[in-house]
């Protein structure tokens, strides 16, 4: 990140209390033009909660927010035209289809954000398209699958081309193509200048997407990182031979662990090891540095994890990688 990206969350000793409860515990965010910011933490960990004080939802016990370099809630009306939003499950009309539904929020807003095209129909038809309902026709919200609805959701978020698109658990009930699809549209849009803060507990889907980090451990911010800074090297190297147990015999102690194929050697320098390997006729498929996975960066931070509650604070659940849901629409 450099210097020059200007603010686009801020928060500054946030807190949010439910009685006795601390359900977000002094966390100091920073997200800047041109992120795609993963708000990582197990279920019941304060995302959420963080998420509703950002947009005014909820009122913070204390602590301060900006959002676009305006304070939140007091500057809700100015700055909330140009922030696309879906938190916790998108809200819809059951009767109505969900172009009608779209037509009527697009209708209750009082400006129109940046390159937003001019006509209700079209953007509607346009926000349809993105996410895969283009041919959804005049099918009832109801009768929606939860996958249909997630996307209908974004689709709302989408109306008026925001500077800011605030997510949280945007993927929840698609299937892998939808979650896939849907990928690919927040890069996208990134890519057209849009920043991104994905609220999520998955971390394939945050790996994948994201630039920058923030973990979030039983409403404490315990880190906020650059990605390929949390997926620094490790100091080990991994090899990949099928001669595996002549190179075990040969690094005599610095093996860490085998499986296969495939060895995890401490220390050295990946060049000399490759030397060494070769020059006694090792053959050698793979070799290069270790590095954490998001998900060994997180369980190094945050300790291995159970559903619970302890001293007033909401408890976390276990970090997940993944999740199966339901459909798309598409135009015949």
């Amino acid at each position: 990140m450099t210097g020059s990206q200007s603010p686009v969350i801020r928060t500054h000793a946030l807190t949010k209390r439910f009685g006795s409860l601390t359900a977000v515990d002094s966390v100091d965010l920073d997200v800047r033009a041109g992120d795609i910011y993963g708000f990582l933490g197990a279920n019941g960990s304060g995302k959420t909660t963080t998420v509703r004080m950002l947009l005014g939802l909820v009122m913070a016990t204390s602590g301060r927010i900006e959002v676009l370099g305006q304070p939140m809630p007091a500057a809700g009306g100015r700055v909330l035209d140009q922030v696309g939003a879906l938190v916790e499950g998108p809200a819809a009309y059951g009767h109505l289809s969900g172009r009608a539904n779209l037509s009527l929020l697009d209708g209750s807003g009082s400006r129109r954000a940046r390159g937003a095209p001019g006509d209700r129909a079209d953007r509607v038809s346009a926000a349809l398209e993105q996410v895969g309902l283009g041919g959804v026709g005049r099918r009832p919200v109801k009768a929606y699958s939860l996958g249909m609805r997630q996307r209908l959701g974004l689709a709302a978020a989408l109306l008026r081309t925001p500077r800011l698109l605030v997510l949280d658990e945007p993927t929840n009930g698609l299937d892998p193509q939808g979650i896939h699809e849907i990928r690919d549209l927040l890069l996208r849009l990134h890519a057209g200048g849009t920043t991104i803060f994905l609220s999520s507990h998955l971390l394939a889907e945050v790996e994948q997407l994201c630039t920058r980090v923030g973990v979030l451990d039983r409403g404490r911010l315990i880190v906020q990182s650059q990605l390929e800074e949390l997926q620094a090297p490790t100091g080990r190297t991994l090899v990949r031979t099928p001669d595996a147990a002549a190179a075990l015999a040969l690094l005599d102690g610095r093996v860490e662990h085998r499986d296969g194929e495939t060895l995890l050697v401490r220390g050295g320098d990946p060049a000399t090891l490759n030397a060494l390997l070769v020059g006694q006729g090792i053959r050698v498929r793979e070799l290069g540095p270790e590095r954490r996975s998001l998900e060994q960066a997180v369980l190094e931070l945050t300790g291995p994890s159970a559903d619970r509650v302890e001293s007033g604070r909401v408890g976390s659940g276990r970090v997940g990688s993944g999740r199966v849901g339901s459909d798309r629409v598409e135009g015949r």
